[in-house]
């Protein structure tokens, strides 16, 4: 039954004073867009969007992300009247302690959240990622009679959106690649927090999005109910990525703040929502007042849900009769389940193979896993060589080839890392992203969202350190390991030969509530002699035991990640041999280690061993807290320099005599 117009306009109002109510309440928001965005939403989430408010993890649900998280008023609003797990009072509850409503939307905390949003453009590589999971998944699981894989995924961008790099970054790529079923709605209200987009941003956008090789329509009245609609319907239809300019006006029906700034990131005040109320026809009282028949009007989308859902699980059901094998596949994957046998048969290296770079090792790992696990996809920022990051059994993902598991990039670090959270959240999907360890600067918002997120992105980056050697100091990180180990939830392992690579991936794979980031050497490093020490297993436990040499009593520990491993063992070997207890530690991960019980800390670094010294090719920072005050760190507090790995090695200090050295000053002490 089609509403009335009437309905229709109280339907909006109530949302827009929904979102404002919460936001006057808490003292703390942005009312403007929400009140703007109102009957572009109304009709996204009435008219188009095929979701269920009581399974919101349905797996073929349209994807819905306001990109523009600081609006999440607007989101909020839209679950609760919808009939999400989502109380009026969290409603009321608006940014407070311990509330479903935060700030910003968290895709962990609040039911029909798709992904964390708020540092802008984030949204939007998401919504790309999600695009391309959907035509991946089709086009590997779908049948010309059973397309169990059919949805859209739909966006609300901002001009804060437009304006920020990685949404052009993940813009190029998403019409290279054609995703049909990616639908932007641009809140064109031409208002920053500084004023008028006039100071900063006159571009003309839909030529730059034609450029891009989107389809584009303009929207001139953002208010208009039935052009909003024929547009989203037209956009529904063409084969390129739709954006959809509708000029709107924040802080709609405020008296004096509409289409002002002071209408983006503050309360409206008491008397101004007083006004915009009397100005479109709304009750001064009660606050967070819903008309019982927008209520149920909104509440449709519960019986509508159900139907969607149920006419998708018959088709499920008679999928699983023709075609169980794959059905099979498909519900283990959404479920994020790994097959019985997915880490058998894994490369197992041996020191007469000969030296080997931990990324060389990471690419031999890789194509295993690959070849048992068919939802492992990813690539490289246009470093796929260097990084090792093709699946040799699979081809290039492209407009034409949708069914390939190598994602191309480009030299779009920080869209890159947007997207790969975005097939992750999707689901379906465990996506890789890789890159230099130096330009994990270019991509920092997207990994620390994945950590915030919950995400399970796998981040790969080569050339960990100075030992990259020639290209200098430019490509050479020295503070990113410290930088990166401080992001909460992230999980950084340094593998310090081929086998720990191999255990560094089981982690990656098997952590399905977070992220994992390995980082890697470019240069070719020894393989440990696992007859006399210690097996790669114990990188699980982010620390363990390598070995204990000498025949005294250990007196002094050393410990190392990475490339830097090898050199410690050279070390205790001459120490050894002058008659001093070493004990050597593999550290790969410190926050693997962390999470290990103080009985298992301790039988490593036991308390009464306060002779450690710590070796990597990096700033020092956070190792005292492992060394303690009685040792010491052999590290890089200076930017590297232009010369063969193996020169700069000795230069810096990374060296067994160098470490041996060290290590019998510490005990001199």
């Amino acid at each position: 039954m089609t509403p009335s117009e009437d309905l229709m306009e109280r339907a909006v109002n109530t949302i827009r004073f929904l979102s404002a109510d919460a936001v006057q309440k808490a003292n703390s928001g942005h009312p403007g867009m929400p009140m703007g965005t109102a009957v572009i939403a109304y009709t996204l989430w009435t008219k188009h969007l095929r979701h269920n408010p009581k399974n919101p993890d349905w797996y073929n649900r349209d994807r819905f992300i306001l990109s523009g998280g600081h609006g999440s008023m607007l989101l909020y609003s839209l679950l609760h009247l919808t009939g999400y797990d989502l109380s009026i009072d969290e409603v009321k509850n608006f940014r407070q302690w311990e509330s479903k409503t935060p700030g910003h939307p968290e895709c962990w905390l609040t039911p029909g959240v798709e992904v964390t949003t708020g540092p802008l453009g984030q949204g939007f590589g998401n919504g790309v990622g999600m695009a391309i999971a959907e035509k991946h998944l089709s086009a590997v699981l779908n049948k010309p009679d059973a397309k169990i894989v059919d949805h859209y995924t739909y966006i609300i961008a901002t001009d804060g959106d437009m304006m920020e790099g990685v949404s052009s970054e993940a813009a190029s790529l998403a019409g290279h690649l054609g995703l049909g079923k990616l639908i932007v709605l641009y809140d064109d209200n031409k208002i920053s927090i500084d004023g008028s987009t006039d100071l900063t941003f006159t571009e003309n956008v839909a030529a730059r999005f034609e450029a891009f090789g989107w389809h584009t329509q303009r929207v001139d009245d953002g208010n208009d109910f039935e052009k909003v609609d024929k547009a989203i319907a037209k956009a529904k239809q063409d084969a390129r990525p739709s954006i959809i300019l509708c000029r709107t006006h924040i802080g709609y029906g405020l008296p004096t703040k509409q289409d002002t700034a002071k209408a983006h990131g503050e309360p409206a005040g008491e008397e101004e929502l007083a006004g915009a109320k009397k100005n479109l026809g709304w009750p001064l009282e009660p606050w967070f007042h819903i008309p019982e028949d927008v209520l149920e009007h909104f509440r449709q989308a519960v019986t509508n849900g159900e139907a969607f859902e149920t006419e998708w699980q018959a088709l499920l059901d008679d999928y699983r009769q023709r075609y169980p094998e794959t059905a099979s596949e498909f519900e283990r994957r959404m479920d994020r389940d790994l097959i019985d046998d997915w880490d058998s048969d894994l490369p197992v290296f041996t020191p007469d193979q000969g030296e080997i770079a931990t990324r060389a090792a990471s690419g031999k790992t890789l194509n295993v896993l690959a070849a048992r696990l068919g939802e492992l996809m990813g690539g490289s920022a246009d470093l796929t060589g260097s990084n090792k990051t093709w699946i040799d059994s699979s081809v290039a993902f492209q407009k034409d080839s949708p069914e390939g598991r190598n994602l191309y990039f480009g030299v779009r670090e920080h869209a890159m890392g947007a997207i790969v959270n975005g097939l992750a959240a999707h689901g379906g999907i465990i996506p890789y992203g890789a890159s230099f360890l130096v330009f994990s600067d270019y991509m920092r918002p997207a990994i620390r969202l994945s950590s915030l997120s919950r995400h399970h992105s796998i981040w790969i980056f080569t050339h960990d350190s100075i030992g990259l050697g020639e290209d200098g100091p430019t490509h050479q990180p020295i503070e990113h390991l410290a930088a990166l180990r401080a992001i909460p939830d992230l999980v950084v392992i340094r593998p310090g030969d081929a086998n720990e690579v191999v255990e560094a991936w089981k982690v990656a794979v098997s952590r399905k509530t977070g992220p994992t980031l390995i980082a890697l050497t470019r240069q070719n490093i020894p393989i440990l002699d696992r007859k006399s020490l210690q097996s790669a297993e114990g990188l699980r436990k982010g620390a363990y035991v390598l070995a204990d040499l000498g025949d005294e009593a250990v007196e002094i520990i050393l410990m190392a990640t990475g490339s830097e491993l090898h050199l410690i063992v050279e070390a205790a070997q001459k120490l050894a041999a002058d008659g001093i207890g070493v004990r050597l530690v593999s550290f790969p991960s410190w926050e693997l280690f962390s999470e290990q019980d103080d009985e298992y800390r301790r039988s490593v670094l036991p308390d009464s061993i306060t002779a450690r010294l710590a070796v990597e090719a990096g700033i020092s920072q956070g190792w005292e807290q492992w060394v303690g005050a009685g040792g010491d760190v052999i590290s890089i507090e200076c930017f590297g320099s232009s010369a063969p790995h193996k020169v700069l090695f000795k230069e810096y200090g990374f060296t067994s005599e160098h470490i041996a050295k060290k290590a019998l000053e510490i005990l001199k002490r």
